[in-house]
């Protein structure tokens, strides 16, 4: 009878140890992205992956910390307030040029967002045209794209204004060309009142300037994924854990755009719907399709960068070699094409978009 109770405790004893390390295995490491603005689609791919439980299925529990404009996302990471961040490249070499200590691990954006937009009646259909013309940009960093394509053009504006984060200096036709993201300045004009009509303004109404143009070529890489190059050493399976499961969404939100839109606006429903699924069928535009798989870093594109940024002073030097890794990327969309996922995306298209008032 002694017998009998001594083993029921210890099979009790195994029942509970065994209890214990699977509830220790169960356990998620936290981690923290800092985004640069707040939750909309351009970053629907991390939320995607939150709401999805890629990001639990790899072990990680993710906290995702919006932006402000007061929050710089590189200066986050570096100071320990986030393990991993999303900057435009030319802001992050800066911040490197200042003993940040950031290494970019996945080059997300393939090409870059920004556009100059003027009115198709304006008769500015180059860089060239903007002689003598009144030019806005939003300055912070964001300008060096359109400073370049001056230079390159020998072009001598009239004058280079600063201009607000909206479009109201183009609406009230007190700029000739104004700077706007693809994914949302764009669609903010294309969602305005024509008051000559009482019809929203459509495309053919504009000009767009598309800074990606090989006849330009002074487009900037943006997007990235970046941590320190010490939590880069100490974490590499974290690093590709994070990797793989921010992939993930990104590939869900190529495939289920709408559902994106419905994660991104319970996130956060500070732009309308239309607005949003704008965005979403935009950002796609931006990462699909990614020749090397996504997140990984195009060298040409990274020396257009750099060559850009450099001429512009926005950084004083050449980065040095390790300022991105393709290693970390590269296991990860290898993992993810052994479960018969497509990290390229050569069969994506744009859809259609109808925009409503305001973006609604």
């Amino acid at each position: 009878m002694r017998s009998l109770r001594a083993l029921t405790a210890t099979l009790a004893v195994l029942v509970l140890v065994t209890g214990a390390c699977a509830a220790e295995d169960d356990e998620l490491t936290p981690i923290n992205l800092q985004l640069q603005w707040v939750a909309q689609a351009q970053f629907a791919g991390y939320y995607a992956a939150v709401d999805q439980g890629f990001y639990a299925d790899e072990g990680l529990d993710v906290t995702i910390l919006e932006g402000a404009v007061e929050i710089v996302p590189q200066q986050v990471v570096a100071t320990g307030g986030a393990e991993f961040g999303l900057a435009w490249v030319p802001k992050a070499l800066v911040s490197n040029e200042e003993d940040a200590g950031l290494v970019n691990v996945g080059q997300v954006f393939q090409r870059s967002g920004t556009l100059m937009v003027s009115w198709a009646d304006s008769g500015i259909t180059s860089p060239s045209d903007w002689e003598g013309k009144i030019v806005g940009n939003w300055g912070f960093g964001n300008e060096y794209e359109l400073t370049a394509a001056i230079e390159k053009f020998g072009v001598n504006v009239g004058e280079l204004v600063a201009q607000s984060f909206d479009m109201e200096a183009l609406l009230n036709r007190e700029i000739d060309a104004a700077e706007a993201m693809i994914y949302n300045e764009y669609a903010q004009v294309l969602e305005a009142t024509n008051p000559d009509t009482g019809e929203l303004y459509q495309p053919s109404d504009l000009t767009v300037i598309d800074f990606n143009d090989p006849s330009i070529a002074t487009a900037m890489l943006q997007d990235a994924i970046w941590v320190t190059e010490a939590y880069a050493e100490d974490n590499p399976d974290i690093v590709e854990a994070f990797l793989r499961a921010s992939f993930r969404g990104w590939i869900h939100c190529r495939d289920n755009p709408d559902s994106c839109v419905d994660i991104v606006l319970a996130a956060g429903p500070t732009l309308g719907r239309s607005h949003q699924t704008w965005q979403m069928n935009e950002i796609n535009g931006l990462i699909w399709p990614s020749p090397h798989g996504i997140g990984v870093m195009d060298a040409a594109l990274w020396q257009q960068t750099v060559d850009v940024a450099t001429s512009q002073g926005v950084i004083q030097g050449v980065p040095p070699a390790g300022s991105y890794r393709t290693d970390f990327a590269q296991n990860a969309v290898d993992a993810l094409e052994d479960d018969g996922l497509d990290t390229v995306g050569n069969s994506w298209q744009r859809v259609t978009v109808e925009l409503n008032p305001g973006g609604e």
